[in-house]
């Protein structure tokens, strides 16, 4: 089946087709986290991943430690408090 699309030919309505790979739902959904005091931190972290995917090897290591500070410290700036240990836990090896 085509990308987007379900075996029986429905429209797929996951969460990764419709606010990830669809740029207007992705749109969408980002304004809609940030128009929430609420879900605004988990907007603000989302933008920041996609920033920290783009960036140089050599300038990942600082930005890995920004993002752990600002959103997995209780007390950072925007903490996350809604992820999980293993989702904020530092990566091994």
């Amino acid at each position: 089946a085509p990308p987007g699309h379900t075996q029986d030919g429905g429209q797929d309505t996951s969460f990764r087709w419709q606010c990830v790979d669809q740029p207007i739902g992705k749109l969408l959904f980002r304004r809609f986290l940030e128009g929430a005091p609420e879900f605004a931190a988990a907007g603000a972290l989302w933008s920041e991943i996609e920033a920290f995917e783009q960036c140089e090897d050599t300038e990942r290591e600082a930005s890995a430690k920004r993002l752990r500070s600002r959103f997995f410290t209780p007390g950072g700036s925007e903490h996350c408090g809604f992820l999980s240990a293993t989702a904020t836990a530092p990566p091994t090896g």
